[in-house]
């Protein structure tokens, strides 16, 4: 069976993700739903097989010891793929996210106009969270790519795996790559300092020593952004908050109140008007109001402060729902289910 080919044709469909698990034919997701493909059952073999001809010999390894394994394969002068290789019922699972070659401009991902804005921020921490598969990385790369347009400066990224291969343009950037670059995310972050950075991005703050390099990293006067897999503003302030013990907590309150310049929640719609996909998102901005609330542990204020600087461009997920439904993007079941307060955009739909 032709890896490749099964790739190829799963992007002909426009497919987002591919699930190849020993006993099943091949399956992709095409907007949001899974649908088998007219391929044969893939056997342990074939899997096998598969996965030695996309990971190196060290994620090849490392997959030995503990059973999974993430890494970027690419089809050359074709596209790229984000995998995991993972074990499951005694066979090999293997699982790819399709990366698009060309990062979209910034402009076209129907974001709001404020999300354009964040990419003139001088220094700061700047956070887009949402589920897996809610867009993160792709409104990232379209961040970074619209300031190396802009900016003669020096970009580092660190990734696990690299996503959207990013070009030089007037800014010089450099990818690290977990494993094949730098052995994890806190590692790259205590050197990256020395390496002379504008602006840093961290994959992924997951653990308590990569968050706190992050934030030290825009205390000392650098643009980070990073992503967490949390759902809106304040229960990413919450998230960051809990990782610390008890008794510093008060402390890295403070200094988030400082850092933070602003955090962007995704989440993806299948569009109702055209095939594709548009996200809903919220917007908090640090005004001073939020820098007081995030210091004096009141995030449960934090959404209606939201809601009340709407003119700054600050946006609640359910407005942001309620806008692509009124557009015509999306359709109502679809709005209702992933609402923060069903009840009450139910109303204001129906209004």
């Amino acid at each position: 069976m032709q890896l490749d080919t099964i790739l190829k044709t799963a992007l002909e469909l426009d497919s987002s993700d591919v699930h190849l698990v020993a006993g099943h034919p091949p399956k992709c997701r095409i907007q949001t739903v899974m649908t088998t493909m007219d391929f044969p059952v893939i056997t342990p073999e074939s899997a096998a097989a598969m996965l030695k001809s996309m990971a190196g010999p060290e994620k090849l390894k490392q997959f030995e010891k503990i059973r999974d394994a993430d890494f970027s394969y690419e089809v050359p002068n074709f596209a790229r793929f984000r995998v995991n290789a993972h074990q499951q019922n005694g066979h090999i699972g293997i699982t790819l996210r399709a990366i698009k070659t060309k990062i979209p401009a910034l402009p076209n991902l129907n974001l709001p106009e404020v999300v354009s804005r964040l990419t003139y921020l001088p220094r700061g921490l700047v956070l887009v969270t949402g589920d897996t598969g809610s867009g993160k990385t792709t409104t990232l790369a379209a961040m970074l790519d619209a300031m190396n347009e802009r900016y003669d400066k020096h970009i580092i990224t660190l990734e696990d795996p690299i996503e959207y291969v990013l070009p030089s343009k007037r800014c010089l950037i450099e990818q690290r790559e977990l494993g094949q670059d730098t052995p994890s995310f806190a590692s790259g972050l205590r050197h990256v300092l020395r390496q002379d950075p504008d602006i840093i991005l961290v994959g992924e703050m997951r653990d308590l020593e990569t968050t706190a390099a992050a934030i030290t990293a825009a205390e000392t006067g650098h643009l980070v952004f990073s992503t967490l897999h949390t759902v809106n503003a304040s229960h990413t302030v919450e998230r960051i908050v809990d990782m610390y013990p008890a008794d510093q907590q008060n402390q890295i309150r403070s200094m988030l109140a400082n850092t933070l310049q602003a955090v962007i929640s995704q989440t993806l719609f299948k569009r109702l008007d055209q095939p594709g996909m548009v996200p809903a998102s919220e917007i908090m901005l640090c005004t001073p109001a939020v820098r007081n609330l995030i210091r004096e542990n009141r995030t449960y204020e934090i959404p209606n402060v939201i809601e009340t600087n709407r003119p700054l461009g600050m946006q609640t997920l359910d407005n942001s729902i309620a806008e692509l439904y009124f557009n015509g993007m999306i359709d109502r079941d679809s709005a209702l289910s992933q609402a923060a307060y069903p009840e009450k955009l139910e109303r204001q739909i129906a209004a």
